[in-house]
């Protein structure tokens, strides 16, 4: 396994690896991996000759005030945890190499992002449409694999990709949870024991709006409703969001149908975590 900190360098290698005949999938991560990390290089394995995986913080995704700083690093740790799961490249670059002096050009997604994540974290998503669009520019996969944990960036990069004709298949990969339904993240370091607690109380009301909706309930406000009560019960927990979308416009429905997702964005203490689900059973 290689560990490649060069734009160049790193994009010199996967020409020659495309010339080749190599099919290479990729696995865009700001690091400090865990499971759920670990089962999109998996499956990332399965799907191409050549796995990549890129571990960068991106500044520009964070706004003022936000963890960049203090945001978890592990780079020995994610390349022993990358070696066994077969990676073949870590593409690690600098935030300089990435973005040097007078860089100016940046990739604005409209529409799905000015709701949910896109209206209290402004300028984030112009961060990660960016970064990936230059990560695919850089690396060149056939395949890259994201997980649906982070449902609207997701919808932004297979928007963007669709949009400015980017030959990458965006495969979006299930949220991976603890034992006790924590959707894994890299920012549950941050839970103290009592904050990793009622952290569950996100899992727990997705259960609780799927069960609302499976005796009849169809009325959006009666199920937030219900929900936001059950998250203020928590002393530690803030309230950013909790909503009820259409799964492709991402835009609030008022009524329940096959197409609608609960999505929760919640300040546990100083942690702001993130989870959703679907209210209806799919058979996709």
């Amino acid at each position: 396994m290689d560990i490649i900190t060069s734009v160049s360098e790193m994009q010199q290698r996967m020409l020659t690896a495309r010339q080749a005949g190599k099919l290479i999938s990729f696995v865009p991560t700001m690091g400090y991996l865990h499971q759920g990390h670990l089962s999109l290089l998996e499956e990332g394995r399965k799907r191409g000759d050549l796995l990549v995986l890129s571990i960068f913080v991106n500044p520009t995704q964070f706004g003022q005030g936000e963890d960049f700083e203090d945001y978890p690093r592990d780079l020995e740790k994610d390349s022993e945890l990358a070696r066994q799961v077969g990676v073949d490249i870590i593409f690690a670059p600098t935030a300089s190499g990435m973005y040097p002096n007078g860089y100016s050009t940046y990739v604005d997604v409209e529409k799905i992002t000015e709701n949910l994540c896109g209206a209290s974290r402004p300028g984030h998503f112009r961060g990660v449409s960016t970064v990936v669009s230059k990560l695919f520019n850089i690396v060149q996969p056939h395949v890259a694999l994201f997980g649906a944990k982070d449902f609207q960036q997701l919808a932004v990069i297979r928007r963007m990709t669709l949009d400015m004709n980017m030959p990458v298949e965006i495969v979006g990969m299930p949220i991976f949870r603890e034992v006790d339904g924590l959707a894994m993240s890299s920012r549950n370091v941050y839970l103290s024991p009592s904050e990793r607690e009622q952290a569950l109380v996100l899992s727990r009301s997705i259960a609780a709006a799927r069960e609302l909706v499976a005796a009849g309930e169809s009325d959006s406000a009666t199920i937030l409703a219900k929900l936001t009560q059950m998250i203020t019960e928590q002393p530690a927990a803030r309230i950013d969001y909790v909503q009820i979308c259409h799964q492709l416009s991402l835009e609030d429905q008022d009524q329940i149908d096959e197409d609608s997702v609960l999505l929760l964005a919640v300040f546990v203490g100083k942690t702001r975590l993130i989870d959703n689900g679907f209210l209806q059973v799919r058979h996709d």
